[in-house]
């Protein structure tokens, strides 16, 4: 690295009663999965969604998977997901015995195309997963009105989409369920953390039930199994505290996000997140894509910005090319097996995903796409350094 300037892709903006509740709980000696902060925090965050009901859980990815088991999806049922998305979104669904369905991007969103939804249903399918990707909502009515055509279940993973809206219209509130994420980088933070809304109320209920081991009146009865899923106290003080200053939280992203697309909008071969009129994006993250015009790739490019002191992140790579994924080989692997997938498939059971088809808008982003520094605190003069740095490493290729 050419200097000691170095600005992280993202860190969590703490800026109110975060240390007051983590102290009360330390004080009080509830710092479990019991205690005043974890209701507080569910009511807050599913009024806050517009829902009725919230299920804090663990992490965001358990989220995904308990609102799955509690909705009834297993072994023979299949998912619809976005081929494009954290690998969490498809794991939670694997984690059911259900198998994964990818759709590829819609080219204008980045999240999944609902026009090419219709053609993955099959007698099978169940549910759909839509992403909300990296802030921006999806299109929700065309998937909703597909979801009412087949009788399918729509649970959105809406971990990166705090706050979004779609038709003024809150994410999370747009389905039978929906996911969060509370992860350090996540616009509102517990540390780790997830939480499940809906307006379900038997749905909520059964949720309850499964994420604390299935425990019954009788507590040490269990008629079904049951998982850990449960929140701590400290996570739901730190999510209170962080709660409480959201819209604030929301606002610096897309400040940050507005100068970066200030500063970048005439830059040739960098091509800006997406804003559909009938969208609040909330920018969790600030991505790009590069095209050739740009005139260097992008892994080369993130490595002259890290030299600058300038961390970045690439985007996810798509579902279908996971090595997990890939058919059998013969070569002998870990535990005797003889590789990764064989193993997933004996072992574990998971029913793994077709990954013939073709997803060229998912291959685009996750080859040519990647986020700039996106902490909600990032200083205006760090974003003003970033894309002169960009611009001048872009200059120097002609040279």
């Amino acid at each position: 690295m050419k200097n000691e300037k170095f600005i992280p892709v993202c860190e969590p903006t703490l800026i109110g009663n975060e240390a007051k509740y983590v102290n009360d709980c330390l004080k009080t000696n509830w710092i479990s999965s019991s205690g005043k902060y974890i209701e507080m925090f569910e009511n807050g965050f599913a009024k806050y969604c517009d829902t009725k009901y919230g299920i804090a859980t663990c992490n965001g990815t358990v989220s995904i998977h308990l609102a799955l088991e509690a909705l009834g999806l297993g072994p023979g049922d299949e998912v619809i997901v976005p081929d494009f998305t954290m690998i969490a979104s498809v794991n939670s669904i694997l984690y059911t015995g259900a198998k994964p369905v990818f759709v590829d991007a819609d080219i204008e969103t980045w999240c999944i195309s609902p026009k090419l939804i219709d053609e993955k249903i099959t007698k099978k399918t169940k549910a759909i997963v839509p992403v909300h990707i990296y802030g921006h909502p999806c299109d929700m009515d065309p998937i909703n009105k597909i979801a009412k055509k087949h009788n399918l279940y729509v649970v959105e993973d809406a971990a990166e989409a705090h706050g979004a809206l779609y038709k003024n219209k809150k994410t999370g509130s747009l389905s039978n369920a929906a996911s969060f994420s509370f992860y350090a980088n996540k616009i509102m933070t517990a540390g780790e953390g997830g939480i499940v809304v809906t307006n379900d109320e038997k749905l909520a209920e059964r949720m309850r039930l499964l994420k604390n081991h299935a425990f019954t009146k009788n507590r040490f009865t269990h008629e079904e199994v049951g998982y850990n899923y449960r929140m701590t106290n400290i996570q739901a003080a730190i999510g209170l505290g962080q709660l409480e200053n959201i819209e604030k939280l929301i606002q610096m992203r897309i400040n940050n996000a507005n100068l970066y697309n200030k500063l970048l909008k005439n830059v040739k071969g960098v091509i800006l997140p997406p804003s559909k009129d009938w969208a609040k994006n909330v920018y969790w993250m600030y991505g790009v894509l590069l095209n050739e015009e740009f005139g260097m790739p992008r892994d080369r490019l993130r490595e002259e910005l890290l030299k600058e002191g300038v961390d970045t992140r690439s985007f996810f790579i798509p579902s279908h090319n996971q090595p997990m994924f890939e058919k059998p080989k013969k070569t002998e692997g870990f535990w005797g097996t003889k590789n990764p997938r064989d193993f997933l498939v004996k072992s574990k059971k998971f029913s793994m995903p077709d990954i013939s088809g073709k997803y060229p808008v998912s291959e685009n982003l996750g080859a040519n796409g990647f986020y700039l520094p996106s902490s909600s605190h990032l200083p205006r003069e760090d974003i003003t350094y970033i894309t002169d740095t960009i611009k001048k490493i872009k200059d120097n290729t002609k040279n």
